[in-house]
């Protein structure tokens, strides 16, 4: 008997797809509860291992034994090794309430966790980063991503005045969406880069810069085009925020901040919410990006805008640290090994 004899219901496709859905989901939960469990019981060895330690003085050759009579009775585990053992311990010892564990920190991956305990130090830092991968569902890659790149340092740090312009719940969340100063040295200009050579870059790599943006911007256009009474003006970029249900206008600078520009932004912010915004969307926020700002300027400027704006730096080369600054040749001392390059010729 074949379906060409009794004929699929009409909602058989729709009916199938949520059947599918409900699989998806069950074997999402069921990853999730596993990785859970595991990460509990690492916590709980290393629990043990810091319990045993200070009543009996251990060492790691009892640590290193407990690992290879572990990976015997359990042949099919991993993560019996020495150096795994030890970051047991270090995850207990960072993070002493097991209920706060099994709430939060058990709920991410064990590579994230040890990613945490070894890269970050003040358990202030190490929250920031455990909310944020939970919260935005950051794969590894993006945790070490966004460790390297400093956000916790960066978060919330640009000036704006969002508490004078916005309900106070929504100020908080709009201060925390932006950051100072972004960093979009993955683009490959010099710091001579102009503001159509720097927008045309940001517009190829849209994957790179909205990670660097942060979650909940949708890219919408560039150069996007409004008229008010026959004239035309272009923003440079425009994006929509799901998180904070707004437009937001983002305006690059090649050049320090000025007054001046907040202005113009604040007549863009203007036009967008009287053409675009919907009823039920909240007000637009503007970001001007600017290479680099006066921050008492910028905020006296901002003190007298109608809306809502931020304006934060940015860095198309990232600053190599000092110890790996020294440790290069000056271009004097290029030019002197090139000139005893050529003698010796």
């Amino acid at each position: 008997m074949n379906t060409q004899d009794h004929p699929l219901p009409s909602d058989y496709t729709q009916w199938l797809s949520q059947i599918k859905q409900q699989v998806s989901h069950a074997r999402q939960r069921a990853v999730l509860a596993v990785n859970t469990e595991l990460v509990c019981l690492y916590w709980q060895i290393g629990q043990e291992i810091l319990q045993r330690q200070a009543q009996q003085g251990w060492g790691s050759k009892v640590i290193d034994r407990l690992g290879r009579d572990l990976r015997e009775a359990f042949p099919d585990m991993k993560g019996f090794s020495l150096r795994n053992l030890k970051y047991m311990r270090a995850f207990a010892e960072t993070w002493t309430d097991f209920e706060f564990v099994q709430q939060a920190v058990a709920r991410l991956p064990w590579g994230h966790n040890v990613l945490i305990i070894n890269k970050l130090k003040s358990v202030d830092e190490r929250l920031f980063y455990v909310q944020k991968a939970l919260s935005e569902n950051w794969s590894r890659t993006t945790l070490e991503v966004q460790v390297k790149n400093k956000l916790y340092a960066r978060q919330g740090k640009a000036v704006t005045n969002f508490n004078k312009r916005l309900p106070d719940t929504y100020a908080n969340l709009a201060q925390e969406t932006l950051k100072d100063p972004y960093l979009f040295d993955f683009l490959g200009l010099g710091e001579d880069a102009q503001e159509r050579d720097i927008e045309d870059a940001l517009v190829r790599h849209v994957t790179r810069f909205l990670l660097e943006l942060g979650s909940g911007f949708a890219y919408i256009g560039r150069q996007y085009r409004l008229e008010v009474n026959g004239d035309e003006f272009f923003i440079d970029l425009l994006f929509y925020h799901t998180r904070l249900k707004s437009y937001v206008v983002v305006e690059l600078k090649a050049t320090a901040f000025k007054p001046e520009h907040a202005g113009q932004l604040n007549f863009y912010l203007a036009a967008v919410d009287a053409q675009i915004k919907a009823d039920d969307d909240n007000p637009t926020i503007g970001l001007l990006l600017c290479r680099t700002q006066n921050r008492l300027v910028a905020e006296y400027a901002l003190s007298g805008i109608d809306k809502p704006i931020g304006v934060a730096e940015y860095a198309l080369v990232r600053n190599l640290p000092e110890d790996l600054q020294s440790s290069l040749p000056t271009v004097g001392q290029l030019e002197a090994e090139l000139g005893d390059f050529r003698n010796g010729e």
